[in-house]
């Protein structure tokens, strides 16, 4: 696969974090927020991380900074 393909990837990864960090925030505004959704979320976050970082690797860099 090409850089490009890696590229993309990180980029649609980076989307689905915010989305899920919205999500997370919206729901702590409410006045019983769900915490197992609020986990399931950021269990999320953490899996669409190792694929950021994955790719970063594929791209020969160690990270997004």
């Amino acid at each position: 696969m090409g850089k490009s393909h890696f590229k993309k990837a990180i980029s649609s990864l980076q989307g689905r974090i915010a989305e899920h960090e919205t999500k997370i925030r919206l729901e702590l505004e409410k006045p019983l927020p769900d915490r197992g959704l609020i986990n399931h979320w950021q269990k999320e976050i953490k899996a669409f991380e190792k694929g950021i970082q994955q790719a970063l690797k594929r791209l020969g860099k160690e990270s997004c900074n």
